[in-house]
């Protein structure tokens, strides 16, 4: 069986859906059978702190494939490995972690695999 791609040209300043959060927010956009996210995070931001309440669970439970476009987003997973992913790197991010911005600068990084659910309520 064969699916035939189709031409589809979208822009995240018009997003399918925005969900926020304090510091924060998700915008959504779906494209090509897929949803993919830009998650965009004030000064201040940390997931345990502002996504753990809408989330329900200890840590980010959400897997993700990131590319990280601006600011310094450290993340802890769950078993205590801990390192910062800046502009121009990409993340591959197994469930259980938690994340906060570093510094006074905005994080805004684009998840191809962890934003069809992120910060939902549960």
């Amino acid at each position: 069986m064969t699916t035939m791609q189709t031409i589809e040209h979208r822009d995240f300043s018009a997003p399918d859906e925005v969900r926020t959060f304090e510091n924060g927010r998700a915008e959504i956009l779906r494209v090509g059978g897929m949803e993919i996210g830009r998650l965009v995070f004030e000064p201040g931001w940390r997931w345990s702190t502002h996504v753990r309440p809408i989330a329900g669970t200890d840590l980010c439970e959400a897997p993700h494939f990131q590319y990280h476009v601006a600011g310094t987003l450290r993340i802890q997973t769950a078993d205590g490995q801990e390192f910062d992913a800046t502009p121009g790197q990409v993340t591959s991010l197994p469930a259980g972690h938690d994340a906060w911005v570093v510094g006074n600068d905005e994080v805004i990084v684009v998840d191809w695999f962890g934003a069809s659910h992120y910060a939902e309520g549960h």
